[in-house]
């Protein structure tokens, strides 16, 4: 690989990292109330702290820096196309949306309707799942995938670092990916190694104890950032083989990168539908807090969930780099005892 490019993605992640800090600094300390709802506002928060939801500004500022350095690359980088402006386009909706939510608690209807609109400019700007032959499916598929995933990082944002965590290891594995398959002048490993940055910087104060949070304005960039970039580096991997004909190496690849999103919104709705709640109401109920139910301190399920999240990745990046069957049943295996695990864990009777 030419050496050059290592110094040209390590100097956008400093810049970024820096970026972040300065950033996040200054938000921190002269954007007290934003994301702070009324006294008289009910909602059901894990930390009980008055601290401002303003992480995610700092994401969508450095984003749009990775950007312009993207587009102002030499011209046999990926350059400005139709593909990186419906990225804009939508990070940029999902941005304003989640900001308008945590200054003013949209209502939910337009949260999803919102969400919707988000996954059809990434459509009609070529990004959708590719695995099927019917194009509604396909589309289908995409804008299920979208809202999903917005929706997951948002409730997965209920612990300190959690969300921030799960984010970065999903980043790293689209930079450690396209970096591997020579990919090096991409959008998406210079888009992910920009936001890589902005996360790092954010997680010096979101770390357990938190300063601050991301709120709706990061949970919903990052939702579609890592969505779109999931679909393009997992769901539509070319270097993954068909098994029976079908690309089931890349489901799985998609499970494993976002393997602890998925869990617990899974589990969260299961439990919730089973008691006879809305799926979409918050509560205590997530993951992490039966685990720290458990009498696991709050840190250690960060550094649990790194290890887990950790774990998956490197099972996915060797299944598109390395791929064997052997490796292949075992990450569906790996996927699957997570799953129980802590799904298991949030019905069984809590310590007390």
């Amino acid at each position: 690989m030419n050496p050059g490019f290592h110094l040209l993605i390590t100097t956008l992640f400093i810049i970024c990292f820096i970026f972040s800090l300065l950033i996040n600094y200054i938000l921190l300390r002269f954007a007290q109330t934003l994301g702070v709802r009324n006294a008289d506002q009910h909602q059901v928060r894990w930390n009980p702290k008055v601290k401002p939801s303003v992480g995610g500004i700092s994401f969508y500022v450095v984003f749009l820096f990775a950007f312009i350095f993207t587009v102002l690359l030499p011209p046999k980088s990926s350059g400005f196309n139709i593909h990186m402006i419906g990225i804009l386009m939508a990070s940029t909706l999902a941005f304003l949306m989640g900001l308008a939510d945590d200054a003013f608690n949209t209502q939910p209807l337009l949260k999803f309707l919102t969400q919707i609109f988000c996954a059809l400019i990434l459509i009609f700007s070529g990004h959708s799942v590719t695995i099927f032959e019917n194009q509604f499916v396909n589309y289908a598929l995409t804008i299920l995938w979208i809202v999903g995933l917005m929706n997951s990082i948002n409730m997965l944002d209920n612990m300190d670092g959690i969300s921030t965590i799960v984010s970065i290891l999903g980043c790293f594995f689209m930079v450690a990916v396209n970096i591997s398959l020579f990919n090096t002048n991409s959008y998406s490993t210079m888009l992910n190694m920009g936001v890589l940055g902005a996360l790092f910087g954010f997680l010096v104060f979101n770390f357990h104890p938190a300063k601050m949070f991301m709120g709706d304005t990061g949970s919903q960039f990052l939702g579609l950032f890592l969505g779109v970039m999931g679909l393009d580096n997992c769901w539509n991997n070319p270097t993954s083989p068909l098994v029976n004909g079908f690309p089931v190496a890349n489901v799985v690849i998609v499970l494993l990168v976002f393997l602890l999103p998925l869990t617990d919104t899974v589990t969260v709705t299961i439990n919730r539908l089973r008691a006879g709640n809305s799926p979409f109401v918050g509560g205590k109920d997530h993951t992490t807090h039966h685990l720290f139910f458990r009498g696991i301190t709050e840190k250690r399920i960060a550094i649990l969930f790194f290890m887990l999240g950790g774990v998956g990745i490197t099972c996915a990046y060797y299944l598109v780099i390395r791929f064997s069957y052997a490796l292949f049943y075992g990450s569906i295996v790996f996927a699957l005892c997570v799953f129980l695990s802590l799904y298991l864990n949030t019905i069984l009777k809590k310590r007390r």
